[in-house]
């Protein structure tokens, strides 16, 4: 059963992408709750707007923003989220898959609450993840890991080893070898 989340325990253990909103959207609302870090939150029937300069690990959760533009930490941003938006968060248990958009070079994490029917993914630990994330940064944005492997084409190298590092529990250094 899924967790609901709500304005007394979304600060708990919790995974959640918010997405920046413009300051006009919370003009004339009410500031509900103030944190001891400084970060002011609205509330509604649907959800919650975060004003706060700081994203991602916040206390024993993690929150991650979407942008509507470039973004730079410690700026003081408005966002929002659906209280279904919420997600439990543990580091330790296996509750975290990755999405790859090898066009845009763009990858991430997920809830595995976030997964889409037909959508083969692994579950991993929030370590685990982390890990995996930055071995595919790697592939995505440098060629230098691919110096000594045989391929004809970088574009496929790349969407095959993504796809077996999303998917499998293979390593980085067994994959690699398939191609030497």
């Amino acid at each position: 059963m899924v967790k609901k989340f709500n304005r007394s325990n979304f600060h708990t253990r919790t995974f959640c992408i918010w997405k920046e909103v413009d300051y006009l959207e919370i003009n004339g609302l009410k500031i509900n709750y103030k944190s001891k870090s400084g970060s002011q939150y609205i509330f509604s029937k649907e959800g919650i707007y975060r004003i706060s300069n700081h994203w991602g690990r916040v206390a024993d959760c993690h929150w991650r923003l979407i942008p509507i533009g470039l973004f730079k930490n410690q700026n003081i941003t408005v966002a929002y989220a659906n209280w279904v938006d919420f997600y439990t968060y543990d580091d330790s248990a296996k509750l975290f898959f990755i999405r790859v958009d090898i066009t845009k070079a763009d990858v991430n994490f997920y809830h595995k609450d976030m997964v889409l029917p037909n959508e083969k993914v692994l579950l991993r630990d929030a370590k685990e993840t982390a890990k995996t994330l930055k071995i595919i940064k790697e592939i995505l944005n440098d060629t230098l890991w691919a110096k000594y492997l045989k391929y004809e084409s970088i574009t496929d190298l790349r969407r095959d080893i993504i796809q077996n590092l999303v998917t499998s529990s293979e390593s980085f250094i067994s994959l690699k070898k398939r191609y030497l």
